[in-house]
């Protein structure tokens, strides 16, 4: 074992560093960019930077929101929602959904992005993004630290019930990841990275 200098805190003390390498951390980060819709009609598209794939069958995508936000409230009040795919084609734009705006605001207009209705959700797809994810929500759970106290979080997990993807993205029967050029989060307050073709390899797994 190689001797490192290693930097040791413990999270409820505090970091001791210029900013908390947390999410810095645990990256790169698929981008959870969901759109939804309240009972009233209104339009909300946000991205969040904790998101990822939990389970197979049945396909189960999630992301965790701190803070009670218009997206969770719309969710939970329909039991629907859309991921689309985030690219570096659409980076400026996903950015854009990030402001903070009034309920009523439509984030598809602010960005300048095509609100295609879903197939078997009331709620809009990005016209735009090369894949889209059509959800019913499974579970919303509120997360807790391990003394069992109560975080200002909410993880929303959906069942994928249709899927969206544009041709040019697959080859040969396979989809192509970095075709898109998705983008992730890399920490900090705007750190992201592009996926592209010429940085992807292959490593089979052992039986």
């Amino acid at each position: 074992m190689t001797d490192k200098d290693l930097h040791f805190y413990e999270p409820a003390k505090g970091h001791g560093l210029k900013h908390d390498p947390f999410n810095a951390i645990i990256a790169p980060r698929p981008i959870g960019w969901i759109s939804s819709r309240d009972t009233r009609g209104h339009v909300n598209l946000a991205p969040y930077s904790f998101f990822n794939a939990f389970c197979y069958v049945p396909p189960i995508i999630g992301f965790s929101s701190t803070n009670w936000k218009d997206t969770v409230e719309n969710i939970q009040q329909t039991g629907e929602f859309v991921w689309n795919l985030a690219t570096m084609d659409l980076a400026k734009q996903m950015n854009a959904t990030a402001a903070h705006v009034a309920p009523e605001v439509d984030e598809f207009e602010v960005a300048g992005l095509t609100a295609v209705p879903g197939n078997l959700v009331n709620v809009p797809r990005v016209g735009e993004s090369p894949v889209a994810l059509e959800c019913k929500v499974s579970d919303v759970v509120r997360l807790k630290g391990a003394d069992g106290k109560q975080a200002d979080a909410w993880l929303t997990l959906g069942e994928v019930v249709a899927v969206h993807i544009d041709k040019a993205m697959i080859k040969d029967g396979v989809y192509q990841t970095a075709a898109a050029h998705p983008i992730v989060r890399a920490g900090r307050q705007g750190d992201y990275f592009e996926i592209k073709p010429e940085n992807m390899f292959e490593m089979v797994r052992p039986d």
